[in-house]
């Protein structure tokens, strides 16, 4: 038996466990890049209005931070890449990440892999199969992404190229994982580690790019984005990327080798003794969470920050067009036109904080399914202080997120237009979201407490209310369709003023499926 033995066999239980994530995840990538394509050729249907775009765009250091060096910024292929290509990295990264710490640290914590062992399975198999499943999805995500850049009327070239430097970001990205799955003893760790490589090589582009470049030259976001689709393309950053990967996957054998299987090469420490835990659950919940409620609070204010660049100059930006109606409630000009699209920002800012919401409520289902539940509750904690430290920091923090990102856009906007008049409103447009933040929180505790098996379904909530805040205007949705969505019921505010009604209802929602979910946890069966 090699070191290499059984990885086939690997590889078909990967793809049965991760098949429907996979799915989403292709489906998902995809989408940004084709929805992009199409919105911009709809917005922008002639050439005066594209170069009046890139006239708008050019030399604003805060739009080149947030999404990339200005390329050809005149053509739809250029602006389709400008938009997508950092983010799509970073979605290709998180898609790689996961997938690696899934099937390779995960199943050492959680003991998978040493039921695996006990059978005719070599040491490598299972990272190998890791491997194999990775690249092989991002090679699909490469095939899908051209083929739909080529199906929306872009040169096959510049989509390729495109399509190309997503892939190869999620292969270094992968690299990464994998050499933080040897250091780290734990998923939590390496699932840190590789957030915050992921995170500074956003940065350290983001400051290259509005630098001399140089900066750039050491983020594999910025080497996909080096590659010009659309723009007299160039190819060997491709090889730079992959030469890197395969540089980090050999360095994570090296290490795989130097250490014992279930640890890391930095051993886990016990957590500080010196202070009692005055808090039980709910302090227990806030110190799961703190890293990551840190990391969305971050998010959500850079985000309301990029919003609020943009200044006055909405008009220049996003043109006239169906994508015009959707971002201001169909105003056209003037003070409405402005108040219109800060109100859509604000909304899209807090589909963003419910999707922070919701993560955080399932985290107690994590909790339970990893097994670390039961000791718990084997002492004297009761269940509904268990899942109330959870459902607690997912109702703050996400509250105080969107009112974050609201008070970041108004702060920005007043900076770059000299009128900060518009900090406070712009804050509590924010706030009349959280009752809709509330229901899909809502959502997720009913479906852990009453049918636990489908909790991660709340997500669709999430999905469904983004589908009708981009598509429900321009497809013209039925009015019950776009009732559903928790966020179709506030006032989009500045543009209108704040009505109560809908908030207090949307509140009552909330307290009906949160207490559903207590009442549910409290009475089902605990995953052991």
């Amino acid at each position: 038996m090699d070191s290499f033995t059984g990885t086939g066999t690997l590889v078909r239980l990967a793809l049965r466990r991760t098949r429907f994530s996979l799915v989403w995840w292709v489906l998902g990538i995809t989408a940004l890049y084709y929805i992009t394509a199409v919105s911009l050729a709809a917005t922008y249907p002639d050439q005066a209005s594209l170069d009046r775009l890139a006239a708008s765009v050019q030399g604003n250091a805060a739009l080149i931070a947030m999404a990339g060096p200005d390329y050809a910024l005149d053509t739809l292929g250029g602006q389709t890449a400008w938009q997508t290509s950092a983010f799509g990295a970073i979605l290709a990264g998180l898609m790689s990440t996961f997938l690696v710490v899934r099937l390779t640290r995960a199943g050492e914590e959680n003991g998978q892999d040493e039921l695996i062992r006990a059978d005719v399975v070599g040491r490598s198999a299972t990272t190998a199969a890791a491997l194999l499943v990775t690249t092989a999805i991002n090679v699909v995500l490469v095939v899908a992404v051209a083929l739909v850049l080529i199906a929306s009327g872009l040169p096959a070239v510049g989509s390729w190229a495109l399509a190309l430097a997503l892939g190869c970001a999620g292969l270094v990205f992968m690299g990464f994982a994998l050499v933080f799955c040897q250091v780290s003893s734990t998923t939590r760790g390496a699932w840190g580690m590789s957030g915050g490589v992921l995170a500074l090589s956003y940065l350290l582009r983001a400051v290259g790019d509005v630098g001399d470049g140089t900066l750039s030259w050491l983020s594999p976001i910025g080497w996909g984005q080096q590659m010009r689709a659309y723009d007299d393309e160039r190819w060997w950053p491709a090889l730079l990327s992959l030469v890197v990967a395969a540089a980090l996957v050999g360095l994570a054998r090296v290490l795989y080798e130097r250490r014992d299987f279930g640890a890391g090469l930095v051993a886990a420490r016990p957590g500080p003794a010196a202070r009692a835990w005055r808090g039980g659950a709910y302090e227990l919940a806030w110190r799961l969470q703190r890293p990551t409620v840190i990391g969305w609070l971050i998010g959500l204010a850079v985000g309301g920050l990029a919003y609020g660049s943009i200044g006055d100059d909405v008009g220049d930006l996003i043109g006239d067009g169906d994508l015009s109606d959707v971002m201001t409630g169909g105003e056209t000009g003037g003070q409405a036109l402005i108040d219109g699209f800060y109100a859509s920002a604000v909304l899209l800012l807090a589909i963003a904080a419910a999707a922070f919401g919701v993560a955080s409520a399932l985290r107690a289902r994590a909790e339970e399914v990893s097994g670390r539940l039961e000791p718990l509750l084997a002492t004297a904690l009761p269940r509904p202080s268990y899942l109330g430290g959870h459902v607690l920091v997912a109702l703050g923090a996400s509250t105080l997120g969107i009112a974050l990102a609201g008070f970041a856009t108004g702060l920005m906007n007043g900076w770059v237009s000299g009128d900060f008049g518009e900090v406070w409103p712009l804050t509590w447009a924010g706030l009349s979201y959280a009752p809709a933040i509330w229901v899909m929180v809502g959502l997720a505790v009913a479906l852990l407490g009453l049918v636990p098996r489908f909790a991660s379904l709340a997500w669709l909530g999430i999905v469904y209310a983004a589908v009708v805040m981009f598509f429900g205007p321009l497809l013209d949705f039925p009015d019950w369709v776009d009732g559903i969505s928790p966020f179709s019921h506030p006032a989009l505010v500045p543009l209108e003023d704040l009505s109560w009604p809908p908030l207090l209802w949307l509140t009552a929602v909330a307290a009906v499926l949160l207490a559903a979910g207590f009442v549910g946890f409290r009475r089902r069966d605990i995953r052991t």
